[in-house]
């Protein structure tokens, strides 16, 4: 007999908690308001009306941290169906676990994945009940990715160092902190843009920009003008990822430089700029330059071109204050017929260089 006085009870209980049936009627992906968390069916099973609250917990999805908390007003529910909204529900009493938070009156919430978890409470006097629960993943993104502003799609820029610029992904009020992830990459022959972005080392790339603009720095790898050119910003919200911008190419206006056999005796003059000729070696590489920062030494690389810019051969040369004639012996790692690039950097911090190519004798 108290076994069956258990099972019963037990079964009352499940009953009792089955009464109430909740779907929550969130947009998988898209801009929300705080307001549209609100939006729940709840179907009532119970012949009698029910005295029940709502409580919400949301969740960052990545990190698993929190970010706010929500408990509506205690509201009667009737037998049958009940769709809600946030004027059912309200007055509506927040917590909000994050710094990010929107706490306006029609906050929104901030770009990211996130976990919204629903419990329904029934109250009976002083005491309560959990008579239903759920969670649902929704994700904030915005409405349009970053727009690429200039230089446009395809052109020929004039500049050796060109300014980049975009628009801003929409809405902003969904980021909290906005910043941007500025990438070029070189575009290969047979390559569409989007497989460079992905799978070259990038030419130069800058993280966590908060500006929607961008100048090329002098210390970077400079550009070539015989090289197309592939770009694109993603934006972030803190550190992580909200949208991505279009693809776009360009190249630098310029001649091919022109080819210049040297003699053994010749010595080839280092230039700052991307105007420097381009000559044919082998063994021994005679360079002339000025020295006009008066250093000591200075330190030389030599990058295959070929070959995804390795460094071949590096070293240190002595110098004289003034003009100097430079000899640098090549070693055993240059190839025939590949294009190399020798560099130095002085005590200004400015790079100075020829490109050849190696024609072993």
């Amino acid at each position: 007999m108290r076994h069956f006085i258990l099972i019963a009870l037990v079964m009352l209980s499940l009953r009792a908690t089955a009464q109430v049936s909740m779907t929550v009627q969130l947009p998988p992906t898209g801009v929300m308001q705080r307001a549209q968390l609100w939006n729940i069916l709840l179907v009532s099973g119970s012949t009698s009306p029910i005295l029940v609250q709502v409580e919400i917990r949301v969740t960052d999805a990545r990190t698993n941290q929190p970010v706010l908390t929500g408990a509506s007003r205690t509201f009667v529910l009737n037998k049958g169906a009940k769709q809600l909204q946030v004027g059912d529900v309200s007055p509506v009493s927040y917590e909000y676990l994050s710094a990010a938070a929107d706490r306006s009156a029609n906050g929104m919430l901030t770009a990211g994945s996130y976990l919204a978890c629903y419990t329904v409470i029934r109250r009976i006097g002083d005491a309560w009940s959990v008579i239903g629960e759920d969670c649902i993943p929704f994700a904030v993104e915005p409405v349009s990715p970053p727009i690429l502003n200039a230089p446009a799609n395809e052109s020929i820029v004039e500049e050796s160092l060109p300014q980049f610029s975009w628009l801003p992904p929409a809405p902003q009020a969904i980021f909290s902190d906005l910043n941007y992830d500025f990438t070029i990459v070189e575009l290969r022959n047979g390559q569409s843009a989007a497989e460079a972005i992905q799978q070259n080392i990038p030419v130069y790339r800058a993280a966590y920009n908060k500006n929607m603009f961008l100048n090329y720095p002098a210390s970077a790898v400079q550009l070539d003008t015989a090289k197309k050119y592939a770009w694109t910003v993603v934006a972030n919200n803190g550190n992580q990822f909200a949208a991505q911008a279009e693809i776009w190419t360009f190249k630098l206006k310029g001649v091919h430089a022109e080819k210049i056999n040297i003699e053994e005796a010749a010595y080839v003059q280092l230039k700052r700029g991307l105007d420097a000729p381009l000559v044919t070696c082998s063994g021994t590489l005679q360079l002339s330059y000025s020295n006009d920062p008066g250093d000591n030494t200075v330190k030389y690389e030599i990058i295959n071109l070929d070959e995804s810019k390795k460094v071949v051969q590096s070293g240190m040369l002595s110098l004289n204050r003034g003009p100097n004639q430079l000899k640098v012996v090549l070693n055993n790692s240059f190839t025939t017929g590949h294009s190399y690039l020798f560099h130095i950097l002085n005590g200004r911090l400015e790079y100075w260089n020829t490109k050849f190519i190696y024609n072993k004798k």
